[in-house]
């Protein structure tokens, strides 16, 4: 065994192999930590991105009547109760197309994307970097959001973690490559607001933050399962109940997040 190892030790080129990634991998968690250490400073990013899902959960259980009541509007749940998978979906597309958007439209009109493809650490980094941090900071502000609805309101569902993880995690993809898309093609950060704000707010709506799922006209909520936000937030909602998600609501979440995934690939540009 010592032999074998002594011998692979020595082959030429082994270390050399070797230090590249271990170069790599430090370049990056340093800039992870970097961009951590940055998101945390703006207040906007991080109080969107972390605090305002929790926020929202007590704000509407507190001050709206009736909102922590069991309701027959909603099959007699907890209205509260039946919004929380909502707001996850929410903070998805907040974090998304908001947080991760404006920051990666910034950085390319400040010339930090160019300066970076002239040293070397590849932009690509970068990006990694950006797409780490704002997803930990998706995780931390729905996790924020289940314990302040449960420790407020002892909401008593049920869900069927499993598929409620898959939902998660697809929605997030299948926004995050459509926010991608979007900062391919937009030049500054202003230009990335206004085309972000376009596509956000009707994304709101598909997800049920104004009007539930279960209280949208047939035809809205149709059209709605065929956006990636609003098939997140459906399947959220039936993986909140204890059911698995629809078929279609996965299959629109990969689509989308193939599809806009790809051609983002393509047409990003870094300057």
């Amino acid at each position: 065994m010592n032999a074998t190892a002594s011998r692979e030790t020595d082959r030429p080129g082994a270390s050399i192999r070797a230090t590249p990634r271990r170069v790599a991998v430090r370049s990056t968690t340093k800039l992870i930590v970097t961009e951590a250490k940055l998101f945390v400073r703006e207040p906007l990013g991080a109080f969107f991105g972390i605090i305002f899902p929790a926020a929202l959960i007590l704000i509407l259980g507190s001050a709206m009547p009736g909102f922590n009541e069991p309701s027959a509007d909603v099959g007699g749940r907890i209205p509260v109760e039946v919004y929380l998978p909502i707001t996850l979906a929410m903070a998805i597309g907040t974090v998304a197309l908001v947080n991760l958007l404006n920051v990666l439209a910034a950085n390319r009109e400040k010339g930090i994307l160019r300066r970076l493809s002239t040293t070397p650490v590849p932009p690509i980094r970068l990006l990694v970097a950006q797409l780490v941090v704002n997803v930990v900071a998706l995780i931390v502000g729905s996790g924020l959001a289940v314990l302040a609805a449960w420790a407020a309101f002892r909401i008593t569902a049920h869900p069927n973690v499993p598929g409620l993880l898959i939902a998660f995690v697809l929605g997030a993809a299948s926004m995050v490559a459509l926010a991608l898309l979007v900062a391919a093609f937009t030049p500054t950060s202003r230009a990335a607001v206004g085309l972000g704000s376009l596509i956000y707010y009707p994304m709101l709506f598909a997800a049920g933050v104004w009007t539930p799922g279960p209280l949208m006209p047939d035809a809205v909520r149709r059209v709605a399962d065929f956006t990636p936000l609003g098939a997140a937030s459906q399947a959220l909602q039936d993986t909140w109940a204890g059911d698995w998600p629809q078929p279609l609501h996965l299959v629109v979440m990969v689509g989308f997040t193939v599809v806009l995934g790809g051609l983002a690939t393509k047409l990003f540009r870094w300057s």
